[in-house]
């Protein structure tokens, strides 16, 4: 499962382009993670911090603290504070670029969290009035999961 995508990974980089590398390494993190090698993991999630970095290609920097924070809840030694940290750090990039696709992935991300944890009500908060926002790609996989979390809070 991760072989092809390492092979792909290491010809692309062969050109020196950085177009899209770091979503990709934060990709390849999560795929690490389920496969339980955290190490890797954290390994790809910090070279795509990196990229970010010296590229300057930040539009995908709120995804990659996000998926930084599922990394943290998949681990053997799950925390939730730092994950809602890489959750709050993912949804404050995306509201600063204004990004709201991010901003709803980092806000149903933390909410789900917070719900774990029993704070139904803070959880609803900070999603709903994004959620509020979309009006329309209702039939998208982010969108539904938003709605389908929200009515779950309802409850």
């Amino acid at each position: 499962m991760v072989e092809p995508v390492l092979s792909g990974t290491a010809a692309y980089r062969t050109t020196g382009a950085t177009l899209w590398t770091p979503v990709y390494l934060a990709l390849l993190a999560r795929a690490h993670a389920e496969l339980g090698q955290f190490e890797e993991a954290w390994r790809c999630i910090g070279e795509a911090l990196t990229t970010v970095e010296t590229a300057r290609e930040t539009w995908g920097e709120a995804e990659i603290h996000r998926t930084a924070g599922d990394i943290t809840l998949m681990s053997p030694d799950p925390g939730g504070a730092k994950a809602q940290a890489h959750f709050e750090r993912a949804l404050a990039i995306a509201r600063e670029q204004k990004a709201k696709s991010w901003e709803l992935r980092a806000a149903t991300s933390l909410a789900r969290l917070w719900r774990d944890q029993g704070k139904r009500r803070q959880a609803r908060d900070v999603l709903a009035p994004i959620y509020g926002w979309f009006t329309e790609g209702f039939d998208t996989l982010d969108v539904k999961q938003a709605k389908a979390l929200l009515d779950a809070l309802a409850v």
